[in-house]
């Protein structure tokens, strides 16, 4: 199985869609969601982004989004290349978290160790961690437990959290975290399901999301 396809949409090497045309003083805000894995042929997290992307962030952000493969490596590289390229103000993961059936997870901080379940390509991070350099843990400069005080979205509920679950969520936000300098933030999001849809999670994502910039202290309007 391509991890880098979604229907017939194929994702080559780092290309970034862009939904905004760029002035001379925009802020760049790029948002990730993941492939297909196990049962999850369609997966929540990059169709929430694809209905994030047709709404944006308002005329001042140059919102980019991007399809990860769910592959330890793959992902790091990906979200470096992100960082280097891009250098964006913030970049926000979106994964899918099987088990939060009607919840939204804002996670805090990305664990560096622990990764000892395969990806989707059985592939297992040296020494079950991110780097081999890096701090047990790190931090988002966005504080999710002011956050989730500050946000509501009907119909669903919010909660913070300080553990993304040591997979490639985990994982990608921790790299992301490392190379950004805690500029980064994850967001976990259910199944989709009748009563929670691609667009009723791309609204969600929005204002989250713009809840997070005023924490930037960008103007986004």
């Amino acid at each position: 199985m391509n991890y880098n396809t979604v229907g017939t949409e194929r994702q080559q090497d780092f290309t970034f869609w862009s939904t905004d045309f760029m002035e001379s003083n925009s802020s760049t805000v790029v948002v990730t969601g993941f492939g297909p894995f196990r049962q999850y042929l369609v997966n929540s997290s990059w169709e929430a982004v694809k209905e994030l992307s047709k709404r944006g962030l308002g005329n001042n952000v140059d919102l980019r989004i991007m399809q990860l493969p769910v592959a330890y490596q793959k992902a790091k590289e990906q979200v470096f290349k992100i960082w280097t390229t891009l250098q964006p103000l913030l970049t926000v993961h979106v994964g899918l978290a099987s088990a939060a059936k009607g919840l939204i997870i804002l996670e805090q901080c990305g664990k560096n160790k622990g990764y000892q379940e395969m990806d989707a390509c059985g592939f297992l991070p040296e020494g079950a961690c991110c780097m081999l350099d890096g701090p047990e843990k790190i931090e988002s400069t966005i504080n999710m437990k002011t956050l989730w005080k500050s946000i509501s979205v009907e119909g669903i509920g919010i909660i913070f959290s300080r553990d993304a679950g040591r997979y490639i969520c985990d994982y990608t936000y921790y790299a992301s975290l490392y190379y950004g300098n805690g500029r980064a933030a994850f967001i976990h999001v259910p199944p989709l399901s009748p009563s929670v849809t691609a667009a009723f999670l791309g609204r969600a994502l929005q204002s989250i999301i713009l809840e997070m910039l005023k924490q930037c202290g960008e103007e986004t309007e």
